[in-house]
């Protein structure tokens, strides 16, 4: 039986999180980025697809 490959993507942070409301520092924190040029391998799903969406003009997304 063969396996399906997962789609991944990465996120990179591009942009500080100064001065951004609660809730979209945490998504940044919650997708592993920290420092502003840090980036995370994901698997794509809805659940990280939403998280990137509440903080897309902080974040940059590449298909891998």
């Amino acid at each position: 039986m063969a396996t399906k490959k997962v789609k991944q993507i990465k996120v990179t942070l591009v942009k500080s999180t100064i001065g951004c409301v609660k809730n979209q520092k945490a998504n940044v924190e919650a997708l592993g980025l920290g420092k502003v040029g840090s980036s995370r391998i994901h698997n794509d799903d809805a659940v990280t697809r939403g998280m990137i969406g509440k903080v897309s003009h902080l974040v940059k997304v590449e298909e891998i």
